[in-house]
């Protein structure tokens, strides 16, 4: 099962890139944290070091992926053509 579908871009995305090097998914429904987080780790080879998770109102359902320190989310996102 692919976990992952897309990045999320938004205004209050690229804020959570730049200050709190978190970038938002948009995931499979069923997925759980442990699973976002393995997917997120072995596509762009990063460490991350917290996931929350939430249902939109239109029933999606948004990842935060927090990237340990040695990472930067800046980089990773222009990576994904995010900014």
């Amino acid at each position: 099962m692919t976990v992952i579908l897309y990045p999320l871009i938004s205004e209050k995305a690229v804020q959570l890139i730049n200050t709190r090097n978190t970038i938002v998914f948009i995931v499979e429904r069923k997925a759980t944290k442990s699973q976002i987080r393995r997917e997120v780790e072995e596509l762009y080879n990063v460490k991350v070091k917290k996931v929350n998770t939430l249902i939109t109102p239109d029933g999606r359902k948004k990842a935060y992926v927090k990237l340990s320190d040695e990472y930067d989310a800046t980089e990773l996102a222009a990576k994904l053509g995010v900014i």
